[in-house]
């Protein structure tokens, strides 16, 4: 890693206690209180890359006991914001512009979301983040891409 990120750091040393994993899951989760309505937990988290379990369960249920569109995107969503923070240099900042997905098949398991960058992407301007969400027998069943804004961090 090129230089010490806090996010990094963060979820390394949760990684040295019992349940660290989904510990860090759960404090990072909290920071969008959104995101834990789908009970997410982190997976994989390096630079440039995350991926974050969305459990099947009723509550993300939709009306033909599939997950639910809106809880896959939140799950996209949080794969690329932890992705981000992750990721960004510490010259730059990023908001989101907004997202285009595509659903392509029925969600019937768990879902792996992942959001996935290469390191040259980050420079100032729009960056396209292609996301995925794949079930447990590997069908990819929703893709898309999160638009970002990255800009220079204000001088201080």
């Amino acid at each position: 890693m090129s230089h010490t990120n806090y996010l990094l750091a963060l979820q390394h040393r949760f990684q040295k206690l019992p349940f660290g994993q989904a510990l860090f899951s759960k404090v990072f989760a909290a920071k969008a209180p959104y995101f834990k309505t789908i009970k997410p937990q982190i997976l994989t988290l390096e630079e440039n890359f995350c991926q974050v379990k969305l459990p099947k369960r009723k509550a993300v249920e939709n009306h033909i006991g599939t997950v639910h569109a809106i809880a896959v995107c939140n799950a996209l969503e949080m794969a690329m914001g932890a992705m981000a923070e992750a990721s960004i240099p510490k010259h730059l900042r990023w908001l989101p512009k907004g997202m285009d997905v595509n659903y392509l098949a029925k969600s019937t398991t768990d879902l792996i979301a992942e959001a996935k960058v290469d390191a040259a992407d980050w420079q100032a301007g729009d960056l396209n983040v292609p996301v995925r969400a794949v079930d447990l027998h590997g069908t990819v069943v929703v893709d898309g891409v999160i638009r970002l804004w990255v800009s220079e961090k204000p001088a201080k």
